[in-house]
């Protein structure tokens, strides 16, 4: 039996300290370490869980690594872990895009959704708040409670992101701090964007579910909705700056509904002095639906343009 040395390291989150083991096996050295941690305590938020990759060959050098954010982190790498059996398989991606050449290898940081308060977290604060009545109060009633939006970006941006630069090599500018999330993680994604421009300089929600906590609908509330989003960007989203951000939706099932969103947002986008192309990219995927092997096919389009 083959013994392979194991490297112990320690990562410190709100004064508590996760210890961990990086084993240099054959198989670490090829595809990259996975590191899980449960019973997170973080301030104003249900208990946290976090999936950490480390890329191939942490353990021997000395290269500081960009840093990806992903939500949902419980469908990023297991399928025997994720909520529907499927996954982003986030690992491979990264992993074909570096070693293409592409992009440079990011350590992934994937964030599990708090299972029933995953709405109430993803929800961005600013939507509810500034939404006409009834539109609010039914907000406010579906998220179930107080919405967390704010203090999970703040905790994000904060203890999670000091811990991590603290207890790996890390590149820790905004240039190199990326966002991806899907459907509701897409819009918390978007909106950590406005709040912390100077942390997350790179963002991409896939299938961003603009109509929040309900079903897309075609009446006064969708376009109440779409005006809604629409004073968001002007308010709160701004220009780029140094920033860029992608969006997309497939054709299909719920991802179709998202198309009178997905075109105003295009255009408003560009009236902020986002160029297409460079700032952001707005793209369409045809036979795509509202999934995680969808969201999968279409990540190393992501992965190369967002982190290029």
């Amino acid at each position: 039996m083959t013994h392979h040395p194991e490297k112990l390291l320690a990562c410190r989150l709100d004064k508590v300290t996760l210890q961990f083991a990086l084993q240099a096996s054959p198989h670490a050295r090829r595809h990259g370490y996975r590191l899980d941690f449960s019973g997170i305590l973080a301030a104003r938020l249900p208990t946290q869980r976090l999936t950490i990759w480390l890329p191939p060959g942490y353990t021997t050098g000395r290269r500081a690594y960009p840093v990806l954010y992903m939500h949902d982190g419980q469908n990023l790498f297991d399928p025997a872990m994720s909520a529907f059996n499927k996954v982003w398989a986030a690992d491979r991606a990264m992993l074909q895009c570096a070693r293409a050449g592409l992009i440079a290898p990011h350590i992934i940081v994937g964030v599990w959704a708090p299972d029933y308060d995953r709405s109430r977290q993803y929800l961005p604060n600013w939507i509810a708040q500034h939404a006409p009545d009834p539109l609010r109060r039914h907000l406010t009633a579906r998220a179930g409670n107080t919405i967390l939006s704010d203090a999970y970006v703040a905790w994000l941006s904060g203890p999670l992101k000091a811990c991590v630069d603290r207890s790996f090599r890390t590149r820790p500018g905004a240039a190199d701090t990326a966002m991806i999330g899907s459907s509701m993680g897409g819009l918390i994604s978007c909106y950590a964007l406005a709040r912390q421009p100077s942390v997350f300089g790179r963002v991409a929600a896939l299938s961003p579910h603009w109509p929040v906590m309900l079903p897309p609908l075609v009446d006064d509330t969708q376009a109440a909705l779409m005006d809604l989003w629409d004073q968001w960007m002007q308010s709160q989203l701004g220009a780029p700056g140094a920033r860029r951000l992608w969006i997309d939706r497939g054709n299909e099932y719920l991802d179709a509904a998202y198309a009178p969103y997905h075109a105003r947002a295009t255009e408003r986008l560009q009236t902020l002095g986002w160029t297409l192309g460079s700032d952001f990219e707005s793209r369409i995927y045809p036979a795509a639906s509202h999934n995680e092997d969808h969201w999968r096919t279409r990540l190393p389009d992501v992965l190369t343009w967002l982190l290029r």
